[in-house]
């Protein structure tokens, strides 16, 4: 009998419903010489491949942290098995020394106390103020709290070779394929670092290089130390970086899932159609920007929260309902976010539909829709494409400025918008824990900034005039 129950929220399955709708995606393109050709410039770009060897990292974060399970209690023999209330991810279990490693309140990076003076009994001494001792960060130095520097050192440098090693064999490999065919194995590796394959090579092994010589002696030392410190409740930095990047992710991906058909779809028709249907969809997205974004997705948010907490029967756990109000507002946030792609669409569709293939098969008896779908589509998918990946960003972004004015996520789920709401109170003290708030602002600058340098590449190859 299994010791844990697989747990299945929607958000996990709109998450590897993504997955096997991008593995289709790419046998279509692959078909698709056209697309093919504009997704090989891609490749062929060196920064969006360095780009996208991040985004895949954060990826990789994230489906890790999709895979959800309920661990089986401890009980006696013959009786039915009772599961815990609390539901854990494949990431929880990676990661369960930083989720289970928790101190009494804040501790700086690599600190071996924590940050405010208490009053505790010392041996000898009675009752003192001091820094009372860290019970996880640091105990393995025992008395010599002096040597964090030097044992961190150390250990990052070790580990560093091995991911350096690591990194070799990687890179050897690529080498490998890359030079099949050749007469010596150097030259693939010659080709690779002098640019010479189709796809960007140099960019991707360098990328990772860096980020295993960064992430691996910085896990490896989270065993140790609390690498990033520790919030307000004890609990470490870096276990909350890690938890929100699923957030950030279903908020960029699942809100443009909702949007997208929507835009393509309207933008599309009203102008091809033009007349009163044109004259309706318009009046439709002007009258919803002519409404504050913020007070709409304000009001949407706090009834469905009413919704949420006047049935509590429809929830087993705590994640469930987190994971349905984070769906709701990628609902709401695809809903108003909809009408810049569906304007620009439509200004494309109306210079299409002048064009003389078009105007060939409209007097040849075919149907609109035929034209629409076998014509129309294709020619704008690029500009689709490029919105949907320059928006994502904005999308990551939006979740935390929503979060930071309390109509986000839910408390109880971790982001880059709860983690720097939190932080508020947290910079107007003495002294100023600054270090929650450090972390989540990089982790999302790294993530956006990935996000849109890749959109760059992709906005390059897709250009008409650069084909």
């Amino acid at each position: 009998m299994m010791g844990f129950q697989i747990v299945i929220l929607w958000s996990d399955l709109l998450i590897w419903l993504l997955v096997a709708a991008g593995i289709g995606v790419g046998l279509l393109i692959a078909r698709d010489p056209p697309l093919l050709s504009a997704w090989r410039r891609v490749g062929a770009n060196r920064v969006g491949m360095a780009s996208a060897t991040v985004l895949l990292a954060f990826i990789v974060i994230g489906l890790l942290d999709s895979l959800h399970y309920r661990v089986a209690l401890e009980g006696k023999p013959g009786q039915k098995v009772q599961y815990a209330i609390e539901v854990l991810s494949l990431l929880d279990a990676v990661a369960t020394p930083l989720r289970t490693r928790s101190e009494k309140t804040y501790s700086e990076p690599f600190a071996t106390r924590l940050y405010a003076k208490e009053t505790i009994d010392v041996p000898g001494q009675g009752s003192v103020r001091d820094y009372p001792r860290l019970k996880h960060g640091g105990q393995h130095l025992g008395e010599r709290e002096d040597e964090v520097v030097a044992d961190a050192s150390f250990t990052a440098f070790r580990i560093g070779v091995l991911a350096f090693l690591g990194w070799l064999a990687v890179a050897g490999m690529a080498s490998v394929v890359v030079g099949r065919g050749d007469s010596t194995a150097a030259s693939g590796w010659q080709k690779i670092w002098r640019g010479e394959t189709a796809f960007a090579w140099n960019a991707v092994l360098l990328t990772l290089g860096l980020m295993l010589l960064v992430v691996v002696p910085l896990f490896w030392l989270s065993g140790q130390y609390h690498v990033f410190g520790t919030d307000k409740v004890g609990q470490d930095v870096l276990y909350q970086i890690l938890k929100s990047v699923r957030t950030g992710l279903i908020i960029g991906l699942v809100t443009t899932l909702v949007m997208l058909p929507v835009a393509v779809l309207l933008g599309i028709v009203a102008g091809y159609f033009r007349g009163w249907v044109d004259d309706l969809i318009q009046y439709l997205y002007t009258v919803l920007n002519s409404i504050p974004g913020v007070l709409l997705i304000a009001a949407a948010v706090l009834m469905m929260q009413v919704v949420i907490d006047t049935h509590p029967q429809w929830f087993s756990t705590a994640a469930e309902r987190a994971d349905l109000r984070l769906l709701a507002l990628c609902f709401i946030l695809g809903i108003t976010s909809w009408t810049g792609l569906c304007r620009l669409l439509r200004g494309e569709t109306l210079k299409l539909r002048e064009l003389e293939y078009i105007q060939a098969a409209q007097a040849f008896g075919v149907s609109n829709w035929r034209i629409i779908v076998r014509h129309i589509l294709p020619n704008l998918m690029h500009i689709v494409i490029i919105a949907l990946v320059m928006d994502f960003s904005g999308l990551v972004l939006a979740e935390a400025v929503l979060s930071y004015v309390g109509i986000g996520v839910d408390p109880s789920m971790t982001s880059f918008g709860t983690m720097i709401n939190n932080a508020r109170m947290e910079l107007g003290r003495e002294p100023v824990v600054w270090w929650s708030l450090a972390a989540a602002f990089a982790a999302m600058f790294i993530l956006v900034l990935a996000a849109n340098l890749f959109a760059d590449a992709v906005r390059d190859a897709f250009d008409p005039r650069a084909a």
